[in-house]
C-alpha cells in the first residue's frame, strides 16, 4: 500500500494509506524533473510563514489545455475526495521568497499579469530541485509537490475585464473591489485569488492565501448582513440536512433577529486522537474579534447570508457539522459549497425548536445535550421558550 506523508502547519503530520487511486493517471515523470510545462488555471499560492517575507509562486499542472476547473471549487461539489485530491496534487507549486511590502521584480509582475487572465495560462518553469511534498489543510485547497523556482515564463491571454478594470483603479479600496467583483458574478474563489495576488486595493501587495480566503468570505458576508438586518424575520423554524465528503450537516434557521453560530465536531482520527469541538457565535451587530475556529466560520456565514438575502428574510442561524473518520481536510471551500448546496434544498418547516432537535437527534451522531452545552444560540432559544411557557 502506497504511503504519502501529509504535511501541514495546522494539522499533525499523518500518514494517509488509502491514496492509491489518487495517483492513477498522473504522468510518472511529472514529479521527477526539474522542468515543468503546463497550463496554470491561473493560480498562485502565497504562504504566511515568516510574513512579510514569504514564499509565493504559481501552481502548474504537467499538461496543457483548459485547467480553470482545478482552481475553482465552486465546480467541485459532488466529486469524491479521491477525485478532488487527484485533481489538486497534479499542481506543482513553484516558489520564490518575496517581501510582500517590496515585491517588485520581473517574476512578481509576470505572476500578477497572469492572474488577470480569464483563461488558463501557458507556463514553463525551471526548478532548482525536484518537486516534493503534498499539502493538505482545512484552510486552503490541497496541492501537490513544491520546488524553488529558477526561471519562470508565463504567457497570459486576454484579461478578465472585471478584474482588469479594478487592477488599474488605484482609488478603489480592497473591500470596494471585492464587493464590485462579487456583484459582477465573478466566483468567490477567483476574487480570493485576485486579492492574494495583489491585484486589488490601494496598496498592491501579496496576501497569504489563507488570509485572502477568509478576508473575502468575511467582507462579502458582512456586506450582505448589513442588508439582511433590515429584512423581516422568518415566521417558522427551517431545518436543512445534508452530507458530503464524510461530513454531516444540520442547519437551523430560527425566528428572531440576525444572529449566527457555527459549531463543528471532528471525530477521533482526523486531526486529533480524541473528539475535537470548536464553535463561534455573533449577535445581531456582529463580532469584532477573529473567530477562534478559523476560516470555516466565515465560509459558512457567507453561504447563510446569501440564502437569507435570496429569500428576503433575517433569522437566527445555527450550523452544526460532524466530520467523520475518513475525511481529509481539503479547504474551507468545502464548508462554503456544502452549506450553499444544502440550503438550495427544500427545508423541513417546523413550528418549534423541540421538533427541530428531535430530527437533528436522529441525523447527527453526537447527543443533543453535547450540542446544547456548546451552543450559545441553543441555550438562548431554549431559555426564551421556557419563559414563554411560564408566561402562558
Amino acid at each position: 500500500m502506497k504511503k504519502l506523508k501529509i504535511l501541514s502547519s495546522d494539522f499533525k503530520v499523518r500518514e494517509i494509506r488509502d491514496l492509491e487511486l489518487i495517483s492513477e493517471g498522473l504522468p510518472e515523470h511529472s514529479l521527477d524533473l526539474k522542468e515543468i510545462s503546463g497550463s496554470s488555471p491561473p493560480e498562485i499560492f502565497v504562504g504566511r510563514s515568516g510574513y512579510p517575507k514569504v514564499y509565493a509562486g504559481p501552481l502548474i499542472p504537467p499538461f496543457h489545455g483548459d485547467s480553470r476547473h482545478l482552481a475553482m471549487p465552486e465546480t467541485w461539489f459532488g466529486k469524491g475526495l479521491d477525485e478532488i485530491i487527484g485533481m489538486r496534487i497534479q499542481l506543482v507549486r513553484g516558489k520564490v521568497k518575496v517581501d510582500v511590502e517590496r515585491a517588485q521584480s520581473r517574476l512578481v509582475e509576470e505572476m500578477r499579469e497572469a492572474m488577470l487572465s480569464e483563461n488558463s495560462v501557458q507556463t514553463e518553469a525551471k526548478l532548482k530541485n525536484k518537486p516534493r511534498g503534498y499539502l493538505f489543510s482545512e484552510d486552503s485547497q490541497p496541492f501537490g509537490p513544491s520546488a524553488f523556482l529558477e526561471e519562470l515564463r508565463m504567457e497570459p491571454g486576454r484579461a478578465d475585464p472585471r478584474i482588469e478594470r479594478l487592477y488599474y483603479d488605484r482609488d478603489a479600496s480592497a473591500s470596494e473591489a471585492i464587493e464590485e467583483l462579487y456583484s459582477s458574478g465573478l466566483p468567490v474563489s477567483r476574487i480570493q485569488q485576485s486579492l492574494s495576488a495583489g491585484l486589488l486595493g490601494r496598496r498592491r501587495k501579496f496576501v497569504p492565501t489563507r488570509w485572502a480566503i477568509t478576508a473575502v468570505d468575511d467582507q462579502l458576508s458582512r456586506h450582505l448582513i448589513d442588508r439582511i438586518r433590515d429584512l423581516q424575520e422568518i415566521g417558522e423554524y427551517r431545518l436543512y440536512l445534508g452530507e458530503y465528503l464524510n461530513n454531516r450537516w444540520a442547519i437551523l434557521m430560527m425566528p428572531g433577529p440576525w444572529s449566527y453560530e457555527s459549531i463543528e465536531a471532528w471525530f477521533p482520527g482526523i486531526i486529533t486522537d480524541s473528539l475535537a469541538i470548536a464553535g463561534d457565535f455573533e449577535p445581531f451587530w456582529g463580532r469584532h474579534e477573529y473567530a477562534s475556529m478559523g476560516g470555516c466560520y466565515y465560509a459558512g456565514r457567507l453561504a447563510v447570508s446569501e440564502e437569507l438575502l435570496r429569500i428576503g428574510r433575517q433569522a437566527s442561524v445555527l450550523i452544526l457539522r460532524e466530520a467523520y473518520p475518513g475525511y481529509i481536510p481539503v479547504g474551507v471551500w468545502n464548508v462554503r459549497e456544502s452549506v450553499r448546496n444544502i440550503l438550495r434544498g427544500r427545508p423541513e418547516i417546523l413550528s418549534s425548536l423541540d421538533e427541530c432537535l428531535k430530527i437533528v437527534r436522529g441525523w447527527l451522531s453526537l447527543p443533543i445535550k453535547l450540542w446544547m452545552n456548546n451552543s450559545r444560540l441553543l441555550k438562548t432559544k431554549a431559555h426564551q421558550m421556557s419563559l414563554e411557557r411560564f408566561l402562558l
